[in-house]
């Protein structure tokens, strides 16, 4: 099926009706275009389609600008503050956050929507479940907070992996640490620290080149074709300046918030979408840069990854003062 922008905007436009996406007759509500970018299935109860509607939509209006996408996240109940039974309540908190009446707040809206359709429908890739053929399963929501000001670098990593096969039982992971400081030397075991917060019993851990980390997690019970399941990890471990996702196998999302801190402020941050995973390492290797917040942070996000390149950020450290 081909999606148009004029049948989504027309579906998203019914869709902000009554109680937005809380609506009760979501099903309802949502039409052949909106099902089709929201990767929604026959099988997907009223409480999937919520979950995959809102992140989809939210995800989309990230790429808004902010008056915008404050006033598309109203429109569809999908701010908390936001969540009123009446459009035009919704509406109206709209207007009262851009400083604008409820006419032009309508307006914004309107324009934001079709904003939303236009990326949907340009970014729509029908090869995404084609991608999968091969593997075993796939990666459909990454989300990664790096604090880097500490140390010892530490990760959090929450993963939700959906089967692409019947009885699987474990997941192939990696990681790539900085290694020792000495030419030519490998990392070691001691390295790196992992902890399984829940989702699974890490099994297996080996080194596949100087500095990665294979591992291998077994999963409390089989996943079968399109079983979800949800892991956290934690990871300690030395990084270079940079972190970046090489999927082994297809991510639909993956976000990421690293905290850089304050103290040493960086002299600048690249954006890495889908680079080669040497441009990483490599100086010279261009990228767009990207601002940090005033808590030394940032935060990135990606969609439809394809396996074997890189995704995320790398910074340059400012130069120490000399006094």
């Amino acid at each position: 099926m081909d999606v148009s922008k004029g049948d989504l905007i027309s579906e998203l436009k019914i869709l902000r009706k009554g109680r937005g996406v809380a609506m009760p007759q979501l099903s309802e509500r949502v039409g052949p275009a909106l099902r089709m970018v929201c990767e929604l299935t026959k099988e997907d109860g009223a409480t999937e389609a919520r979950r995959k509607i809102s992140e989809r939509l939210t995800v989309l209006s990230s790429h808004l600008p902010d008056d915008l996408r404050t006033v598309v996240l109203a429109a569809f109940g999908l701010t908390p503050d936001a969540r009123m039974p009446f459009y035009q309540d919704r509406v109206h908190w709209a207007a009262t956050r851009i400083n604008r009446d409820d006419r032009t707040a309508r307006r914004r809206i309107d324009d934001g929507i079709a904003q939303l359709a236009e990326f949907a429908v340009g970014t729509l890739r029908p090869v995404t479940r084609a991608k999968r053929v091969g593997h075993h399963w796939h990666t459909e929501e990454l989300r990664v907070a790096l604090a880097v000001d500490r140390p010892v670098p530490e990760a959090f990593e929450f993963r939700r992996v959906v089967a692409d096969t019947d009885d699987l039982t474990e997941l192939d992971l990696a990681l790539t640490v900085a290694a020792p400081d000495s030419s030519g030397a490998r990392a070691r075991k001691e390295d790196l620290d992992v902890e399984v917060f829940h989702g699974g019993i890490l099994t297996g851990r080996r080194m596949e080149s100087s500095d990665r980390f294979g591992l291998a997690l077994k999963l409390p019970a089989a996943l079968n074709h399109g079983d979800r399941h949800e892991i956290a990890l934690r990871f300690r471990a030395r990084i270079e300046p940079h972190y970046v996702c090489v999927p082994r196998h297809p991510c639909d999302l993956f976000d990421l918030h690293v905290r850089l801190g304050k103290e040493r402020a960086p002299r600048e941050v690249v954006l890495l979408n889908k680079a080669f995973q040497g441009d990483a390492r490599d100086p010279i290797a261009e990228g767009t840069s990207i601002p940090v917040n005033e808590a030394g942070e940032v935060h990135v996000r990606f969609e439809n990854l394809d396996p074997g390149f890189a995704y995320g950020i790398k910074w340059r450290w400012s130069e120490p003062s000399l006094s």
